[in-house]
């Protein structure tokens, strides 16, 4: 999903197609060491948009911790040191709101980084991402200034949008309600049945608003972006700047699907961390802004799965 929407944005500035290399998981598996080695020593990249991961919501996170973490960790490392040894001078790893604590404080800012523990149901996921951020500093400080590098970090909010994952059990939560919705419809059901309370407040972001925020931070001259992060807090949070409750968001999803029944909320199921709202304010004062409204950005994606999915 994101790096397709990155690809769209690149090509809408200008960049040949050409231009974009890219790979897919049965072209190439970045857990595979040796494989992303060989890749990067034939095309040996001037830049490269890291957002690769295996991602997923509660459910997959809490079945799957294993997978997570070691997938993850293998994914960055071994891109980001062969993207190094290859002389790839640029680089912009994507990481996760997941990587603050559970109970930060509200909006969450670059600096509450590895302030406090971690929600428990995707630790081991937010543990990886919190190692690439680290990857990226370390190279930097090490090879910087020898070699030129210059890798940076984005924390992306929740995202959804065209070519997300609809899996039944394995998708995030917005992919998710958009699939149960709609089936419901379609079978006629008189009930949905959702995970948790809906109390808890989420922030949602468009994936081409991502791509847009992406390719805007490679964009930013070294003297700009270093003005608005720290050697040791590297990243930069890309988030919407709304919230909106479980609840609510279920409620929208289900009048842009259609489903007129009743929704009813599984409180014996866990809800996760009570809020995640990103502090965004350093990436706005470098000229970005969201575009999407979060009931456009579902319309959008409700059509993306009808023609997906259906």
């Amino acid at each position: 999903m994101v790096g397709g929407a990155i690809v769209r944005e690149l090509l809408a500035q200008g960049w040949a197609p050409e231009q974009i290399v890219t790979r897919t998981h049965a072209e190439l598996d970045l857990t595979d060491q040796a494989a992303v080695r060989a890749f990067f020593e034939s095309e040996k990249p001037e830049m490269v948009y890291l957002a690769a991961a295996r991602v997923g919501g509660i459910h997959a996170n809490n079945t799957y911790p294993a997978e997570f973490i070691y997938q993850n960790l293998m994914i960055e490392a071994n891109v980001i040191d062969s993207a190094f040894r290859s002389g790839t001078k640029r680089l912009l790893f994507l990481g996760s709101s997941c990587i603050y604590p559970k109970h930060a404080s509200q909006p969450m800012a670059e600096d509450a980084l590895l302030t406090g523990a971690l929600e428990p149901t995707n630790e081991p996921y937010a543990v990886a991402k919190i190692a690439g951020i680290k990857l990226c500093e370390s190279y930097n400080r090490q090879y910087g200034a020898s070699h030129g590098l210059d890798y940076r970090s984005v924390m992306p909010t929740n995202l959804y949008g065209p070519g997300d994952n609809y899996h039944p059990e394995n998708s995030h939560v917005i992919p998710a309600l958009i699939r149960r919705f709609h089936e419901a419809k379609v079978e006629g059901l008189p009930a949905v049945l959702i995970w948790g309370t809906g109390t808890p407040r989420r922030e949602f972001l468009y994936v081409d608003d991502l791509a847009a925020a992406c390719v805007h931070v490679m964009e930013t001259s070294p003297e700009n972006y270093a003005q608005h992060v720290q050697p040791m807090r590297g990243h930069l949070n890309v988030g919407s700047g709304e919230e909106v409750s479980i609840r609510d968001l279920a409620l929208t999803i289900a009048r842009v699907v259609g489903y007129d029944g009743e929704i009813r909320f599984d409180a014996e199921k866990p809800d996760g961390a009570p809020r995640k709202l990103m502090d965004s304010g350093r990436l706005q004062a470098l000229g970005w802004q969201p575009k999407v409204d979060l009931l456009s950005g579902l319309e959008f994606a409700y059509e993306d799965f009808l023609k997906s999915c259906t």
